[in-house]
């Protein structure tokens, strides 16, 4: 049983035998964290979503830690299907850490600025235990301008007509980039109940040939200001034909014509030939993150 004290100016909460100024947030603490995660939006995009849409507290589905060394929120830490640290330097990831390791784990991934995500990691492994992947090194690109390349004319938002033909081209690029299949936990029902409500919500974008994807992409996060590119994949039988530059810069017009001005996505080091294409696009690094996967 955690019990608030104050000692020394500083709120803490006794968790065991450790003080920490670590405690979960309320709706109360809504504002505070929305002006945290505004310091960083292209960082802190998929938590501000949810934020936005939802509030903090028991509907939001996760937990927010906040780290609060004055009283005043400083840090936090999303715990949700995936784990997002806010915000937060070597003190407060240790405090959270700290915290952590008293519970079992039950996310699938921890995902944020690299600094933070490695630490946390290395902080929670012995009781979270190993990861499956680690992904130290992956660029944050931002765009907030038209594109630099001409855009294919005939990528377009998927409809519900596309969803047969969408759904096996988004399980082949998630089992592309993730190593894992998201068949095998249901034989892919939520997967697909996934694809279709991006599909609903005009965030999935297509270019068919003879009613076959051959290059798709999602916006698979829109907060205020920012929208957040993900699933992005070119039909094997497609590449090197020079369909990803136009795509990605068809994508980036339509996603700022109708979600936000800034556009982001983040991406593997090691994923050169990507690196190459955005960068053509005119997408720019502003920093980098991690993931780690369970």
């Amino acid at each position: 049983h955690a019990a608030g004290r104050r000692h020394g100016g500083r709120r803490t909460q006794r968790l065991g035998r450790v003080s920490t100024p670590v405690r979960l947030l309320s709706g109360a603490d809504a504002p505070d964290l929305r002006q945290l995660l505004a310091t960083d939006p292209a960082s802190y995009a998929m938590v501000s979503e949810r934020i936005s849409l939802i509030g903090v507290g028991s509907g939001l589905g996760a937990e927010v830690w906040g780290w609060l060394p004055e009283g005043r929120l400083v840090s936090a830490l999303y715990l949700g299907a995936n784990v997002v640290p806010i915000a937060a330097g070597d003190q407060a990831i240790a405090d959270f850490a700290a915290r952590a390791r008293q519970i079992p784990r039950r996310c699938s991934s921890i995902v944020g600025p690299s600094a933070a995500v490695l630490a946390f990691y290395e902080q929670v492994r012995a009781v979270w235990g190993d990861a499956r992947d680690v992904r130290p090194h992956q660029p944050m690109l931002l765009i907030a301008h038209p594109p630099a390349v001409p855009a294919h004319p005939d990528v377009r938002a998927a409809t519900m007509d596309d969803l047969d033909a969408l759904f096996p081209a988004s399980v082949a690029m998630f089992t592309e980039e993730l190593g894992i299949s998201p068949l095998a936990a249901d034989g892919g029902a939520a997967y697909r109940r996934r694809v279709a409500s991006l599909i609903g919500q005009g965030r999935a974008f297509v270019l068919m040939d003879q009613g076959e994807v051959v290059f798709k992409a999602e916006v698979g996060v829109v907060s205020q200001d920012v929208a957040q590119i993900q699933g992005v994949w070119v039909h094997p039988g497609h590449r090197g034909q020079h369909l990803s530059e136009p795509g990605m810069a068809a994508v980036v017009d339509l996603t700022r014509r109708r979600f936000a001005p800034t556009v982001t996505l983040y991406v593997n080091d090691y994923n050169h030939a990507a690196l190459a294409t955005y960068h053509r696009v005119g997408f720019e690094q502003v920093g980098e993150f991690a993931t780690v996967l369970f």
